[in-house]
């Protein structure tokens, strides 16, 4: 019988959550939301589909080490580092290329690392009827959200067809994806009951990944077969990696295969899910005050609400006066922005990677 894999892609730069996300420990290897990492309760709640040995991680080589200390129970080997990021489709196919060496009628689905899910039963009956949606027909299974609000944070998915439920839960044809709307397009998006929020969680068996990418970004499978073609010679994957993955096609798996292949399918989670995008959406995950205010380490705030403020356990910051602020102090660094602007931390980021003197904060 063809077994079951997870990959969980946790290579990204957490930019958002500067100045505790940084190159080395990004968002997804911070406890962000929770005690651990969230990449650590990403992998704590696959058991229940697949043991450990069969959950890959895929960052990159800065992070590596990271990610080892973070999942001790993965074998050393499951933690795939790129040499350089070639965005989602590159991912997705070297994952596919690793799942296929290990058992070429495998059943893949890839997730992204952090993400907020505390119905770890729900989440895993929605991923074993992914499964066996995709193991059914060669089929690129995606789930979706059920929007809560016009969100324009989000991609949407929108239904189609409607096809056999599996396991007892409702399947459609994908008619389309449309990229981050604004806010009018989202609340006809909501409001017409036809769209889904598109999570970046996704499930296809080994030879329908593989065979979508081969017709649809032929030169990224070129790349990939030359990658398989010196594995299988004995070459380490090191020294392959090396040589190979830097001219692979940078492009999302959204743009290269998604929204052009005509057998994408999508269910409807039915588990509970945040992406956390940035430092706002935390807040609704933690405990506040009775105005609002949500304190993490050493934080006072007085004569204020709504306010976020996270420190260290040794560093107290005292906000006074002040609503719906953004307080984040670390040992080098400290951000002071309001709520309604935290989409601006990317720039500053951007900033601090254009100046030498502040290169060694990113």
């Amino acid at each position: 019988m063809a077994q079951r894999f997870v990959v969980v892609m946790a290579g990204g730069k957490g930019e958002r959550f500067w100045p505790q996300s940084r190159l080395t420990r990004p968002k997804q290897l911070l406890p962000i939301v929770g005690e651990s990492s969230m990449l650590t309760q990403t992998v704590e709640r696959l058991p229940g589909l697949v043991p450990y040995e069969n959950i890959l991680v895929i960052t990159n080589r800065e992070q590596r080490d990271a990610v080892l200390e973070c999942c001790p129970m993965l074998p050393p080997e499951n933690v795939v580092a790129e040499p350089v990021g070639r965005d989602t489709a590159a991912a997705v196919g070297l994952a596919a290329l690793l799942v296929g060496r290990r058992d070429p009628g495998a059943t893949l689905a890839m997730l992204p690392a952090d993400h907020v899910i505390h119905d770890i039963e729900g989440f895993c009956a929605v991923l074993r009827a992914a499964f066996e949606t995709a193991e059914a027909q060669p089929r690129l299974v995606t789930l979706g959200i059920t929007p809560t609000e016009p969100a324009t944070g989000y991609g949407y998915i929108q239904k189609g067809t409607a096809l056999e439920p599996v396991q007892g839960r409702e399947v459609w044809a994908v008619r389309r994806f449309v990229e981050k709307p604004d806010l009018e397009k989202a609340k006809s998006y909501v409001a017409s009951g036809e769209f889904l929020w598109n999570a970046g969680m996704f499930v296809w068996t080994v030879a329908s990944i593989r065979s979508a990418i081969a017709a649809y970004v032929p030169e990224l499978e070129s790349g990939l077969a030359a990658i398989e073609r010196d594995l299988a010679s004995g070459r380490g994957a090191d020294e392959t990696l090396a040589q190979h993955f830097p001219g692979l096609k940078k492009i999302s798996i959204d743009f290269a295969v998604m929204e052009k292949a005509d057998n994408v399918v999508t269910l409807a989670a039915t588990f509970d899910w945040d992406d956390v995008g940035a430092w706002p959406a935390i807040v609704k995950h933690l405990a506040s005050d009775a105005e609002g205010n949500v304190v993490r380490g050493a934080g006072l705030v007085h004569a204020g609400a709504n306010n976020l403020v996270v420190s260290t356990k040794e560093h107290l910051v005292a906000v006074i006066g002040t609503d719906d602020l953004i307080v984040v102090h670390t040992e080098d660094a400290t951000l002071v922005v309001p709520k309604a602007r935290a989409q601006e931390i990317k720039d500053v980021v951007k900033k601090l990677g254009d100046d030498e003197r502040w290169k060694k904060l990113l």
